[in-house]
């Protein structure tokens, strides 16, 4: 996995810092690093990934249902 970024013609170095590591959060770059940097048991994997699972379902939920109240 290899992330590009060129600095485009009248854009700051600090701009094009921040597609950069937007680039790399949203490939999970920083995820990818993270897991690699201890051991984790299989049970606490699986326990984790149930966790955030159960959180992205209950922000959709959260966010839909702000939506049919909006319209």
């Amino acid at each position: 996995m290899s992330i590009k970024v060129e600095v485009r013609s009248n854009e700051s170095l600090e701009a094009a810092l921040r597609r950069f590591k937007r680039q790399c959060n949203f490939g999970g770059v920083f995820r990818l690093a993270k897991q690699n940097t201890w051991h984790e048991k299989r049970s606490d994997k699986r326990r984790r990934e149930r966790r955030e699972r159960m959180r992205t379902i209950l922000r959709t939920s959260r966010r839909a249902e702000a939506r049919t109240r909006r319209g």
